[in-house]
Protein backbone atom coordinates (compact mmCIF):
# COMPACT_ATOMS: atom_id res chain seq x y z
CA UNK A 1 0.00 0.00 0.00
CA UNK A 2 1.53 3.18 -1.40
CA UNK A 3 1.75 6.29 1.12
CA UNK A 4 1.64 10.48 0.44
CA UNK A 5 5.17 10.25 0.64
CA UNK A 6 5.41 6.84 -1.65
CA UNK A 7 6.85 6.52 -4.89
CA UNK A 8 8.81 9.57 -6.74
CA UNK A 9 6.24 9.65 -9.58
CA UNK A 10 3.40 9.70 -7.15
CA UNK A 11 4.67 13.71 -5.92
CA UNK A 12 2.59 16.28 -7.20
CA UNK A 13 4.23 18.71 -10.00
CA UNK A 14 5.04 21.72 -8.25
CA UNK A 15 3.81 24.03 -11.70
CA UNK A 16 0.43 22.34 -11.49
CA UNK A 17 -0.25 22.71 -7.70
CA UNK A 18 -1.78 25.75 -6.14
CA UNK A 19 0.10 28.89 -7.14
CA UNK A 20 2.88 29.39 -5.10
CA UNK A 21 2.77 26.04 -2.92
CA UNK A 22 4.48 22.76 -3.13
CA UNK A 23 4.07 19.87 -0.98
CA UNK A 24 7.59 18.94 -0.46
CA UNK A 25 10.67 21.02 -1.46
CA UNK A 26 12.82 19.40 -3.58
CA UNK A 27 15.80 17.71 -2.46
CA UNK A 28 18.98 19.39 -1.64
CA UNK A 29 16.54 22.96 -2.59
CA UNK A 30 16.06 25.61 0.25
CA UNK A 31 12.42 26.33 -0.55
CA UNK A 32 12.09 29.47 2.29
CA UNK A 33 9.91 30.38 4.82
CA UNK A 34 6.43 31.31 4.80
CA UNK A 35 3.58 28.63 4.80
CA UNK A 36 0.96 28.95 1.74
CA UNK A 37 -2.53 27.23 1.55
CA UNK A 38 -2.69 24.62 3.88
CA UNK A 39 0.59 24.86 5.84
CA UNK A 40 2.56 24.02 2.45
CA UNK A 41 6.06 26.29 1.82
CA UNK A 42 6.32 28.13 -1.00
CA UNK A 43 8.21 26.92 -4.24
CA UNK A 44 11.64 28.00 -5.22
CA UNK A 45 11.60 31.48 -7.11
CA UNK A 46 12.75 29.72 -10.28
CA UNK A 47 10.21 27.02 -10.12
CA UNK A 48 7.32 29.92 -10.00
CA UNK A 49 9.27 31.71 -12.39
CA UNK A 50 8.92 29.24 -14.85
CA UNK A 51 5.40 28.58 -13.93
CA UNK A 52 4.88 32.71 -14.70
CA UNK A 53 6.51 32.46 -18.28
CA UNK A 54 4.53 29.52 -19.67
CA UNK A 55 1.08 30.84 -18.36
CA UNK A 56 1.72 33.71 -20.59
CA UNK A 57 4.65 32.74 -23.57
CA UNK A 58 4.93 30.48 -25.99
CA UNK A 59 8.74 29.30 -26.54
CA UNK A 60 10.28 28.68 -30.02
CA UNK A 61 14.04 28.46 -31.19
CA UNK A 62 15.02 30.37 -34.56
CA UNK A 63 16.51 28.70 -37.60
CA UNK A 64 19.82 30.12 -36.68
CA UNK A 65 19.54 28.29 -33.34
CA UNK A 66 18.41 31.34 -30.82
CA UNK A 67 15.29 30.90 -28.51
CA UNK A 68 12.37 33.11 -27.88
CA UNK A 69 9.07 34.05 -26.02
CA UNK A 70 6.34 34.79 -27.95
CA UNK A 71 3.16 36.50 -25.79
CA UNK A 72 0.58 34.34 -25.83
CA UNK A 73 -1.98 37.30 -25.65
CA UNK A 74 -0.23 40.22 -27.64
CA UNK A 75 1.87 41.07 -30.86
CA UNK A 76 3.65 38.24 -32.48
CA UNK A 77 6.86 39.49 -31.61
CA UNK A 78 9.81 37.60 -30.94
CA UNK A 79 11.58 38.63 -27.63
CA UNK A 80 14.55 37.40 -26.66
CA UNK A 81 15.32 35.47 -23.56
CA UNK A 82 17.80 37.49 -21.86
CA UNK A 83 19.13 40.73 -22.17
CA UNK A 84 17.67 45.00 -22.08
CA UNK A 85 14.27 44.12 -23.95
CA UNK A 86 14.40 40.29 -23.29
CA UNK A 87 11.88 38.67 -21.67
CA UNK A 88 13.77 38.03 -18.34
CA UNK A 89 13.43 41.80 -17.03
CA UNK A 90 9.62 41.27 -18.02
CA UNK A 91 9.24 38.15 -15.88
CA UNK A 92 11.38 39.80 -12.71
CA UNK A 93 8.70 42.63 -12.73
CA UNK A 94 6.11 40.33 -12.78
CA UNK A 95 7.31 38.43 -10.05
CA UNK A 96 8.03 41.15 -7.79
CA UNK A 97 3.99 42.27 -8.57
CA UNK A 98 2.69 38.38 -7.91
CA UNK A 99 4.61 38.40 -4.37
CA UNK A 100 4.74 41.74 -2.73
CA UNK A 101 7.90 42.31 -1.00
CA UNK A 102 9.81 39.63 -2.67
CA UNK A 103 12.15 40.20 -5.56
CA UNK A 104 13.58 36.99 -7.61
CA UNK A 105 17.33 36.62 -7.32
CA UNK A 106 19.72 36.74 -10.10
CA UNK A 107 20.02 33.26 -9.88
CA UNK A 108 16.92 31.93 -9.90
CA UNK A 109 16.11 34.17 -13.00
CA UNK A 110 19.62 32.49 -14.12
CA UNK A 111 17.96 29.10 -13.37
CA UNK A 112 14.40 29.92 -14.88
CA UNK A 113 15.82 31.00 -18.25
CA UNK A 114 17.93 27.87 -18.71
CA UNK A 115 14.68 26.14 -17.85
CA UNK A 116 12.64 27.96 -20.52
CA UNK A 117 16.01 27.48 -22.87
CA UNK A 118 15.34 23.77 -22.80
CA UNK A 119 11.37 24.49 -23.55
CA UNK A 120 12.29 26.19 -26.48
CA UNK A 121 15.12 23.88 -27.73
CA UNK A 122 12.31 21.10 -27.82
CA UNK A 123 10.12 22.74 -30.32
CA UNK A 124 10.86 22.73 -34.37
CA UNK A 125 12.92 25.96 -36.02
CA UNK A 126 10.86 28.55 -36.41
CA UNK A 127 11.13 31.38 -39.44
CA UNK A 128 11.58 34.66 -37.12
CA UNK A 129 12.37 37.60 -39.55
CA UNK A 130 13.56 41.28 -39.39
CA UNK A 131 11.64 43.99 -40.56
CA UNK A 132 10.40 42.37 -43.67
CA UNK A 133 9.52 38.65 -44.24
CA UNK A 134 7.38 36.49 -46.36
CA UNK A 135 3.93 34.84 -45.66
CA UNK A 136 2.84 31.27 -45.91
CA UNK A 137 0.51 32.55 -49.06
CA UNK A 138 3.61 34.23 -50.58
CA UNK A 139 2.69 37.81 -49.45
CA UNK A 140 5.73 39.99 -48.68
CA UNK A 141 5.23 41.18 -44.34
CA UNK A 142 6.76 44.67 -43.51
CA UNK A 143 7.14 45.55 -39.77
CA UNK A 144 5.85 48.84 -39.00
CA UNK A 145 7.97 48.55 -35.44
CA UNK A 146 5.24 49.66 -33.64
CA UNK A 147 4.44 48.20 -29.88
CA UNK A 148 1.14 46.75 -31.02
CA UNK A 149 2.95 44.62 -33.63
CA UNK A 150 0.91 46.28 -36.70
CA UNK A 151 2.76 45.03 -39.84
CA UNK A 152 2.04 45.90 -44.14
CA UNK A 153 0.73 42.65 -45.94
CA UNK A 154 1.58 43.22 -49.62
CA UNK A 155 0.07 40.63 -52.02
CA UNK A 156 -0.24 40.88 -55.96
CA UNK A 157 -2.27 43.72 -56.90
CA UNK A 158 -3.28 44.70 -53.68
CA UNK A 159 -2.06 45.55 -49.57
CA UNK A 160 -3.62 46.66 -46.34
CA UNK A 161 -2.22 46.96 -42.64
CA UNK A 162 -2.90 44.06 -40.02
CA UNK A 163 -3.38 44.61 -36.67
CA UNK A 164 -1.62 41.65 -36.14
CA UNK A 165 1.58 40.39 -37.89
CA UNK A 166 0.56 36.54 -40.21
CA UNK A 167 4.72 36.11 -39.51
CA UNK A 168 6.91 36.43 -36.50
CA UNK A 169 9.36 39.54 -36.36
CA UNK A 170 12.09 39.79 -34.14
CA UNK A 171 13.21 43.68 -33.28
CA UNK A 172 16.45 45.59 -32.23
CA UNK A 173 17.48 48.58 -30.59
CA UNK A 174 18.43 49.59 -34.15
CA UNK A 175 15.06 49.70 -35.23
CA UNK A 176 12.60 52.88 -35.26
CA UNK A 177 8.55 52.69 -35.75
CA UNK A 178 7.49 53.55 -39.11
CA UNK A 179 4.89 55.55 -40.00
CA UNK A 180 1.20 53.62 -41.30
CA UNK A 181 1.00 54.17 -45.50
CA UNK A 182 -1.62 55.83 -46.54
CA UNK A 183 -2.80 55.66 -50.48
CA UNK A 184 -2.06 59.04 -51.36
CA UNK A 185 -1.93 59.49 -55.43
CA UNK A 186 1.14 61.91 -54.83
CA UNK A 187 3.64 60.19 -52.76
CA UNK A 188 6.27 59.64 -55.78
CA UNK A 189 6.00 63.20 -56.49
CA UNK A 190 6.42 64.43 -52.67
CA UNK A 191 9.72 61.66 -52.26
CA UNK A 192 11.23 62.91 -55.66
CA UNK A 193 10.95 66.66 -54.39
CA UNK A 194 13.18 65.45 -51.34
CA UNK A 195 15.87 64.57 -53.71
CA UNK A 196 17.62 66.00 -56.65
CA UNK A 197 17.73 63.38 -58.52
CA UNK A 198 16.74 63.49 -62.53
CA UNK A 199 14.42 61.61 -63.42
CA UNK A 200 15.63 58.02 -64.85
CA UNK A 201 17.87 57.90 -61.61
CA UNK A 202 14.61 58.69 -59.85
CA UNK A 203 12.55 55.85 -61.28
CA UNK A 204 15.38 53.31 -60.57
CA UNK A 205 15.53 54.61 -57.10
CA UNK A 206 11.87 53.65 -56.42
CA UNK A 207 12.21 50.92 -57.86
CA UNK A 208 15.52 49.90 -55.68
CA UNK A 209 13.07 50.90 -52.89
CA UNK A 210 10.34 48.83 -53.69
CA UNK A 211 12.27 45.93 -54.16
CA UNK A 212 14.32 46.42 -50.79
CA UNK A 213 11.37 44.52 -49.26
CA UNK A 214 11.25 41.36 -51.08
CA UNK A 215 12.91 39.46 -48.56
CA UNK A 216 14.20 36.72 -50.79
CA UNK A 217 16.30 38.26 -53.55
CA UNK A 218 19.58 39.90 -53.65
CA UNK A 219 19.51 43.40 -53.87
CA UNK A 220 22.35 45.34 -55.48
CA UNK A 221 24.26 47.91 -52.70
CA UNK A 222 23.04 51.35 -53.43
CA UNK A 223 25.68 53.97 -54.48
CA UNK A 224 24.72 57.46 -54.32
CA UNK A 225 27.30 59.27 -56.19
CA UNK A 226 27.92 63.19 -56.64
CA UNK A 227 30.90 65.45 -55.00
CA UNK A 228 30.54 67.48 -52.26
CA UNK A 229 27.25 69.59 -51.63
CA UNK A 230 24.66 67.31 -53.55
CA UNK A 231 23.45 66.23 -50.60
CA UNK A 232 24.46 61.92 -50.40
CA UNK A 233 24.70 61.61 -47.17
CA UNK A 234 20.87 63.05 -46.23
CA UNK A 235 19.40 61.55 -49.07
CA UNK A 236 20.97 57.75 -48.23
CA UNK A 237 19.40 58.67 -44.59
CA UNK A 238 15.92 58.99 -45.85
CA UNK A 239 16.16 56.17 -48.33
CA UNK A 240 16.86 53.74 -45.66
CA UNK A 241 14.36 55.72 -42.76
CA UNK A 242 11.64 54.45 -45.73
CA UNK A 243 12.27 51.13 -45.21
CA UNK A 244 13.84 50.45 -42.18
CA UNK A 245 13.85 53.31 -39.95
CA UNK A 246 16.69 53.61 -37.77
CA UNK A 247 18.28 56.25 -34.63
CA UNK A 248 21.23 55.25 -36.56
CA UNK A 249 20.35 55.14 -40.12
CA UNK A 250 24.12 56.05 -41.65
CA UNK A 251 27.05 53.91 -40.17
CA UNK A 252 30.82 54.50 -40.28
CA UNK A 253 32.50 51.76 -41.98
CA UNK A 254 33.06 48.86 -39.35
CA UNK A 255 36.41 47.54 -37.95
CA UNK A 256 36.39 44.35 -38.68
CA UNK A 257 33.89 41.38 -40.11
CA UNK A 258 33.11 40.82 -36.05
CA UNK A 259 32.09 44.61 -35.78
CA UNK A 260 30.10 44.15 -39.41
CA UNK A 261 28.47 40.96 -38.27
CA UNK A 262 26.84 42.53 -34.90
CA UNK A 263 25.66 45.48 -37.26
CA UNK A 264 23.99 43.63 -39.86
CA UNK A 265 21.87 41.55 -37.58
CA UNK A 266 20.42 44.20 -35.96
CA UNK A 267 19.50 46.01 -39.16
CA UNK A 268 17.40 44.94 -42.23
CA UNK A 269 19.13 47.86 -44.24
CA UNK A 270 22.26 49.62 -43.30
CA UNK A 271 24.44 53.01 -45.18
CA UNK A 272 27.83 53.19 -44.81
CA UNK A 273 28.39 56.96 -45.51
CA UNK A 274 31.48 58.68 -46.78
CA UNK A 275 33.33 55.64 -48.08
CA UNK A 276 36.34 56.85 -50.15
CA UNK A 277 38.28 53.62 -49.61
CA UNK A 278 37.31 49.93 -49.14
CA UNK A 279 39.44 47.89 -48.10
CA UNK A 280 39.82 43.91 -49.94
CA UNK A 281 37.90 41.91 -46.57
CA UNK A 282 35.22 44.95 -46.06
CA UNK A 283 34.77 44.74 -49.91
CA UNK A 284 34.28 40.95 -49.69
CA UNK A 285 32.10 41.24 -46.64
CA UNK A 286 29.50 43.37 -48.72
CA UNK A 287 29.19 41.41 -51.56
CA UNK A 288 28.33 38.03 -49.32
CA UNK A 289 25.61 40.62 -47.47
CA UNK A 290 24.45 41.58 -51.08
CA UNK A 291 24.01 37.63 -52.01
CA UNK A 292 23.45 36.57 -48.55
CA UNK A 293 26.30 36.01 -45.79
CA UNK A 294 26.86 33.29 -42.83
CA UNK A 295 28.84 34.14 -40.19
CA UNK A 296 29.96 31.62 -37.30
CA UNK A 297 29.99 33.48 -33.36
CA UNK A 298 29.92 31.71 -30.08
CA UNK A 299 26.44 31.21 -28.83
CA UNK A 300 25.54 33.89 -25.68
CA UNK A 301 27.01 33.02 -22.51
CA UNK A 302 28.25 30.15 -23.44
CA UNK A 303 32.25 28.52 -24.07
CA UNK A 304 31.79 25.41 -25.92
CA UNK A 305 28.93 26.14 -28.45
CA UNK A 306 28.27 28.78 -31.89
CA UNK A 307 25.51 29.72 -33.43
CA UNK A 308 25.40 30.77 -37.22
CA UNK A 309 24.20 33.64 -38.59
CA UNK A 310 22.27 33.93 -41.77
CA UNK A 311 21.61 36.87 -43.51
CA UNK A 312 20.87 39.29 -46.49
CA UNK A 313 20.66 42.70 -46.65
CA UNK A 314 19.91 46.13 -47.78
CA UNK A 315 22.96 48.69 -48.68
CA UNK A 316 23.08 52.07 -49.43
CA UNK A 317 26.60 53.85 -49.68
CA UNK A 318 27.49 57.38 -50.20
CA UNK A 319 30.99 57.87 -51.82
CA UNK A 320 32.73 60.94 -54.29
CA UNK A 321 34.62 58.44 -56.45
CA UNK A 322 32.86 55.26 -57.91
CA UNK A 323 36.60 53.79 -58.41
CA UNK A 324 36.55 52.67 -54.38
CA UNK A 325 34.98 49.38 -55.66
CA UNK A 326 36.50 46.54 -56.17
CA UNK A 327 35.99 43.86 -58.65
CA UNK A 328 32.71 41.90 -57.33
CA UNK A 329 31.38 44.69 -55.55
CA UNK A 330 31.33 46.76 -58.56
CA UNK A 331 29.00 43.95 -59.82
CA UNK A 332 26.71 44.34 -57.53
CA UNK A 333 26.03 47.97 -57.11
CA UNK A 334 23.39 50.37 -58.62
CA UNK A 335 24.99 53.76 -59.16
CA UNK A 336 22.51 56.81 -58.95
CA UNK A 337 24.34 60.22 -59.83
CA UNK A 338 22.92 63.37 -57.57
CA UNK A 339 22.87 66.69 -59.17
CA UNK A 340 24.66 69.76 -57.11
CA UNK A 341 22.53 71.79 -55.28
CA UNK A 342 22.23 75.27 -55.86
CA UNK A 343 22.40 77.50 -53.30
CA UNK A 344 19.33 79.29 -53.61
CA UNK A 345 17.69 75.59 -53.50
CA UNK A 346 19.56 74.96 -50.29
CA UNK A 347 17.33 73.67 -46.94
CA UNK A 348 17.88 73.50 -43.48
CA UNK A 349 18.45 70.31 -41.87
CA UNK A 350 14.99 70.83 -39.94
CA UNK A 351 13.17 71.69 -43.10
CA UNK A 352 14.20 68.61 -44.52
CA UNK A 353 13.01 66.40 -42.10
CA UNK A 354 10.35 67.87 -41.66
CA UNK A 355 9.28 67.89 -45.09
CA UNK A 356 10.50 63.90 -44.83
CA UNK A 357 7.93 63.33 -42.02
CA UNK A 358 4.91 65.14 -43.83
CA UNK A 359 6.10 62.84 -47.36
CA UNK A 360 6.62 59.59 -45.73
CA UNK A 361 3.10 57.99 -45.03
CA UNK A 362 2.41 58.66 -48.53
CA UNK A 363 5.55 57.53 -50.45
CA UNK A 364 5.59 54.65 -48.26
CA UNK A 365 1.74 54.09 -50.03
CA UNK A 366 3.37 54.69 -53.41
CA UNK A 367 6.02 52.25 -52.50
CA UNK A 368 2.78 49.81 -51.02
CA UNK A 369 1.70 50.08 -54.81
CA UNK A 370 4.48 49.69 -56.87
CA UNK A 371 5.76 46.44 -55.30
CA UNK A 372 1.94 45.33 -55.00
CA UNK A 373 2.10 45.66 -58.59
CA UNK A 374 5.72 44.18 -59.20
CA UNK A 375 4.87 40.95 -57.39
CA UNK A 376 1.26 40.74 -59.20
CA UNK A 377 3.42 40.69 -62.70
CA UNK A 378 6.81 39.24 -61.95
CA UNK A 379 6.05 35.27 -62.65
CA UNK A 380 5.05 36.49 -66.03
CA UNK A 381 8.79 38.31 -66.50
CA UNK A 382 10.96 36.18 -68.51
CA UNK A 383 14.24 37.74 -69.35
CA UNK A 384 16.09 37.22 -72.58
CA UNK A 385 19.73 37.49 -70.89
CA UNK A 386 20.10 37.41 -67.40
CA UNK A 387 22.54 40.53 -65.80
CA UNK A 388 24.77 39.45 -62.61
CA UNK A 389 22.18 40.64 -60.00
CA UNK A 390 19.10 38.53 -62.05
CA UNK A 391 16.86 38.90 -59.66
CA UNK A 392 16.78 42.21 -59.57
CA UNK A 393 16.68 42.84 -63.34
CA UNK A 394 13.71 41.10 -63.05
CA UNK A 395 12.36 43.29 -60.62
CA UNK A 396 13.05 46.32 -62.74
CA UNK A 397 11.38 44.53 -65.88
CA UNK A 398 8.20 44.22 -63.56
CA UNK A 399 8.82 47.57 -62.76
CA UNK A 400 8.84 48.83 -66.51
CA UNK A 401 5.73 46.71 -67.88
CA UNK A 402 3.51 48.22 -65.04
CA UNK A 403 4.58 51.64 -65.00
CA UNK A 404 5.96 52.22 -68.28
CA UNK A 405 9.38 53.50 -67.76
CA UNK A 406 12.95 51.91 -68.74
CA UNK A 407 14.74 51.07 -65.28
CA UNK A 408 16.10 48.22 -66.63
CA UNK A 409 17.87 49.47 -69.36
CA UNK A 410 19.06 52.60 -67.57
CA UNK A 411 20.47 50.02 -64.61
CA UNK A 412 22.45 48.12 -67.47
CA UNK A 413 23.75 50.96 -68.89
CA UNK A 414 24.74 52.58 -65.78
CA UNK A 415 26.23 48.75 -64.52
CA UNK A 416 28.63 49.48 -67.57
CA UNK A 417 29.93 52.80 -66.32
CA UNK A 418 30.69 51.27 -62.96
CA UNK A 419 32.56 48.84 -64.64
CA UNK A 420 34.32 50.95 -66.38
CA UNK A 421 34.72 53.25 -63.11
CA UNK A 422 36.06 50.33 -61.30
CA UNK A 423 39.06 49.45 -63.71
CA UNK A 424 40.38 52.81 -64.04
CA UNK A 425 40.66 52.87 -59.96
CA UNK A 426 42.73 49.51 -60.69
CA UNK A 427 46.18 50.20 -61.40
CA UNK A 428 46.69 46.49 -61.96
CA UNK A 429 43.79 46.11 -63.94
CA UNK A 430 44.27 48.92 -66.23
CA UNK A 431 47.81 47.62 -66.79
CA UNK A 432 46.47 43.75 -67.91
CA UNK A 433 43.54 45.89 -70.49
CA UNK A 434 46.76 48.21 -71.98
CA UNK A 435 49.01 44.19 -71.87
CA UNK A 436 46.06 42.86 -73.93
CA UNK A 437 45.32 46.05 -76.17
CA UNK A 438 49.07 46.19 -77.72
CA UNK A 439 49.26 42.28 -78.04
CA UNK A 440 45.47 41.39 -78.89
CA UNK A 441 45.81 37.71 -76.99
CA UNK A 442 48.52 37.33 -74.33
CA UNK A 443 49.41 33.58 -73.01
CA UNK A 444 51.72 32.64 -70.33
CA UNK A 445 51.97 32.03 -66.47
CA UNK A 446 51.23 34.52 -63.54
CA UNK A 447 54.59 35.16 -62.75
CA UNK A 448 55.24 35.76 -66.61
CA UNK A 449 52.69 38.12 -66.12
CA UNK A 450 53.93 40.27 -63.55
CA UNK A 451 57.00 40.10 -65.45
CA UNK A 452 55.21 41.65 -68.30
CA UNK A 453 53.24 43.97 -66.80
CA UNK A 454 55.39 47.42 -66.14
CA UNK A 455 54.66 49.17 -62.61
CA UNK A 456 52.98 52.43 -63.06
CA UNK A 457 55.27 54.99 -61.10
CA UNK A 458 57.85 54.83 -58.81
CA UNK A 459 56.84 53.17 -56.58
CA UNK A 460 54.38 49.91 -56.26
CA UNK A 461 50.93 50.54 -55.53
CA UNK A 462 49.95 48.91 -52.36
CA UNK A 463 47.32 46.82 -54.21
CA UNK A 464 49.65 45.61 -56.87
CA UNK A 465 50.17 41.76 -56.48
CA UNK A 466 53.20 40.77 -54.59
CA UNK A 467 53.67 37.29 -55.96
CA UNK A 468 52.18 35.22 -58.96
CA UNK A 469 49.74 33.80 -56.14
CA UNK A 470 48.38 36.49 -55.69
CA UNK A 471 48.29 37.72 -58.80
CA UNK A 472 46.80 34.39 -60.39
CA UNK A 473 44.24 35.18 -57.76
CA UNK A 474 43.55 39.07 -58.83
CA UNK A 475 42.87 38.34 -62.30
CA UNK A 476 40.18 35.24 -61.27
CA UNK A 477 38.46 38.11 -59.30
CA UNK A 478 38.99 41.40 -62.28
CA UNK A 479 37.78 38.46 -64.85
CA UNK A 480 33.96 40.35 -64.96
CA UNK A 481 35.27 43.61 -64.83
CA UNK A 482 37.67 42.64 -67.54
CA UNK A 483 35.16 41.43 -69.78
CA UNK A 484 32.57 44.02 -69.55
CA UNK A 485 35.70 45.97 -71.19
CA UNK A 486 36.11 43.80 -73.81
CA UNK A 487 39.12 41.24 -72.50
CA UNK A 488 38.29 37.66 -72.02
CA UNK A 489 40.12 35.35 -69.36
CA UNK A 490 40.54 32.07 -69.77
CA UNK A 491 42.27 30.03 -67.00
CA UNK A 492 41.68 26.42 -67.76
CA UNK A 493 44.56 25.56 -69.43
CA UNK A 494 47.99 24.35 -67.99
CA UNK A 495 51.46 24.15 -69.99
CA UNK A 496 52.73 21.27 -71.37
CA UNK A 497 56.57 21.21 -69.71
CA UNK A 498 56.55 18.65 -67.09
CA UNK A 499 55.42 21.30 -64.24
CA UNK A 500 52.15 21.72 -65.43
CA UNK A 501 51.41 25.09 -64.49
CA UNK A 502 48.20 27.05 -64.69
CA UNK A 503 48.14 29.26 -67.70
CA UNK A 504 46.68 32.69 -67.79
CA UNK A 505 45.08 33.05 -71.89
CA UNK A 506 43.71 36.63 -72.39
CA UNK A 507 41.76 37.96 -75.09
CA UNK A 508 40.92 40.87 -77.08
CA UNK A 509 36.74 39.93 -77.47
CA UNK A 510 35.66 40.67 -80.86
CA UNK A 511 33.59 44.17 -81.12
CA UNK A 512 30.20 42.23 -81.84
CA UNK A 513 30.75 39.46 -79.31
CA UNK A 514 28.49 39.18 -76.39
CA UNK A 515 31.48 38.09 -74.21
CA UNK A 516 32.24 42.42 -74.38
CA UNK A 517 29.06 42.75 -72.65
CA UNK A 518 27.37 45.89 -74.47
CA UNK A 519 23.96 45.89 -72.50
CA UNK A 520 21.01 44.85 -75.26
CA UNK A 521 19.12 48.43 -76.06
CA UNK A 522 15.98 46.06 -77.52
CA UNK A 523 13.36 44.55 -75.90
CA UNK A 524 14.59 42.52 -72.74
CA UNK A 525 11.23 39.86 -72.27
CA UNK A 526 9.91 38.00 -75.14
CA UNK A 527 7.06 40.17 -76.78
CA UNK A 528 7.07 43.30 -75.40
CA UNK A 529 8.51 46.61 -76.94
CA UNK A 530 11.11 48.72 -76.12
CA UNK A 531 10.48 50.53 -73.30
CA UNK A 532 10.08 54.21 -73.54
CA UNK A 533 13.27 56.11 -72.86
CA UNK A 534 12.02 59.33 -72.19
CA UNK A 535 11.55 61.00 -68.70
Amino acid sequence: MSTVNGPMNARPNPVNTAPGTVNTAPDGVNAGSGGGDGGGKKAPAAARIVDMARQQYRFVISTDGRPYAVALDGPNIALPLRGRTGVRQRLARAFADAYPGEVASQSALADAMTVLEGIAEDTDPTPVHLRVGRAADGAVVVDLGTADGRAVVISPGSWTVRDRSPVLFRRSGAMAPMPEPVRDGDGLAQLHALVNMDTPAFRQLVAWLAAAWIPDIPHPALVCKGEQGTGKSKAAQMFINLIDPSPAAKRSQPRDEKAWSRQAFTSWALCLDNVSTIPPWLSDTLCKAVTGDGVVDRALYTDDDVVVLTFRRVLAMTTIDAGALAGDLAERVLMLDLNLIEAHQRRSEEELDAAFGTARPAALGALCDVLAAVLAELPHVRLESMPRMADFARVLAAVDRTQGWNTLGDYLATSANVASDALEGDPFAMAISHLVEQAGTWQGTAAQLLDALPTPGPVRPPNWPKDATRASGRVKRLAPLLRSIGVAVDDTQRSQDRHRHRLLILTRAPANDPAASTPRQGPLWPDQPTPDASP
